[in-house]
């Protein structure tokens, strides 16, 4: 979320996080398979809204579970919804230790602007419960899109990966 905030201020694009749906049904249907499955909805309806509008571009930013079938079939759903427009595709997988990602979990700018983090307990035991049972980054090689960026931003600003991200792609 931190690097599409500042790759939007820098590009111009806007910025879609996947806790903007998350946080707004949260506290309707707490995080049962309701609540996921109205996020599914939203978001779907989103991209097909944005993507038939004049807007330069949108930013997503997700969790991706790449040992999971259906994180794949969200994401080529997505793909297949922006792309059915004409636009362009751009995937960027951002990967930190899970110690990095500990510690950024807390800083006051995430629980800021995601608030189902601000339960730090809760928050840290999914973050670490979810490393154990998934694989949150990609093999070598397993992604096969042509617009493709992987950036270790453990010891980099947000701010210089997004320009690292905009000049790659020239956006």
């Amino acid at each position: 979320m931190t690097v599409g905030q500042e790759l939007a201020k820098i590009s111009g694009m806007k910025l879609f996080h996947n806790h903007m749906t998350i946080d707004l049904l949260e506290p309707l249907f707490g995080f049962s398979p309701e609540m996921w499955r109205l996020t599914h909805l939203f978001r779907e309806e989103i991209f097909h809204a944005f993507s038939k509008s004049d807007n330069y571009g949108m930013i997503f930013t997700k969790i991706w579970y790449f040992d999971k079938k259906e994180d794949w079939d969200d994401i080529n759903n997505i793909c297949r919804i922006v792309s059915s427009q004409g636009a362009e595709i751009y995937f960027v997988e951002l990967e930190a230790e899970l110690e990095e990602r500990l510690i950024r979990n807390k800083t006051s700018h995430r629980l800021e602007h995601k608030p189902t983090k601000r339960n730090i307990e809760q928050s840290e035991h999914h973050l670490l419960s979810t490393t154990e049972t998934n694989r949150l980054n990609s093999l070598d090689g397993e992604i096969k899109m042509k617009n493709y960026l992987r950036i270790n931003n453990k010891n980099v600003s947000a701010h210089v990966v997004a320009q690292m991200i905009k000049d790659r792609f020239q956006l």
